[in-house]
């Protein structure tokens, strides 16, 4: 039983790690997409815009890769480990809203990466603005069903329903 409590607690806290790494990831790229909505003429100094874009777009798709390839495995096995039926069947309702905004990410880096016609980014940004906060709230969302659920159980205390 305590063994079985300190694996818990060290997935837990590998767990916890990598979403801190992750989430500092989100700021990162959230300070970049901010520095991108302060363009307001694509025309000015568009070399330097079309690099900033390049920055940009490439954090995004390591953020967006991390989250599908690491975080959210991780997420799905401490459920497991935890045994958090209730949090698991949430799951996959989540990750399939996530998957729709993560089509939209690509799409626009993709768009993005084949032209450097930055005509529309104003606009396009606004859109991946609206698509950004929803996949944040989805993946917090995600974090608090299945991890920041389990520590009551590390701590020993009672759920609250």
């Amino acid at each position: 039983m305590v063994k079985d409590n300190q694996k818990l607690q060290s997935h837990w806290g590998n767990v916890s790690q990598s979403i801190e790494r992750w989430l500092e990831e989100r700021r990162e790229l959230l300070a970049k997409y901010c520095d991108l909505t302060e363009i307001i003429d694509v025309d000015d100094n568009a070399i330097a815009h079309t690099e900033q874009l390049e920055v940009f777009c490439e954090l995004m798709v390591d953020y967006v890769s991390a989250g599908h390839f690491e975080i959210f495995d991780q997420l799905h096995k401490e459920g497991q480990l935890f045994e958090d039926s209730p949090g698991l069947e949430k799951e996959p309702n989540i990750l399939e809203k996530i998957q729709s905004t993560t089509e939209y990410v690509l799409d626009f880096n993709d768009k993005y990466l084949s032209s450097n016609d930055l005509d529309a980014l104003i606009i396009d940004l606004a859109g991946l603005g609206e698509t950004l906060a929803q996949r944040f709230a989805l993946e917090d969302n995600l974090i608090d069903v299945l991890h920041s659920s389990h520590v009551t159980k590390l701590l020993g205390e009672p759920e609250l329903s």
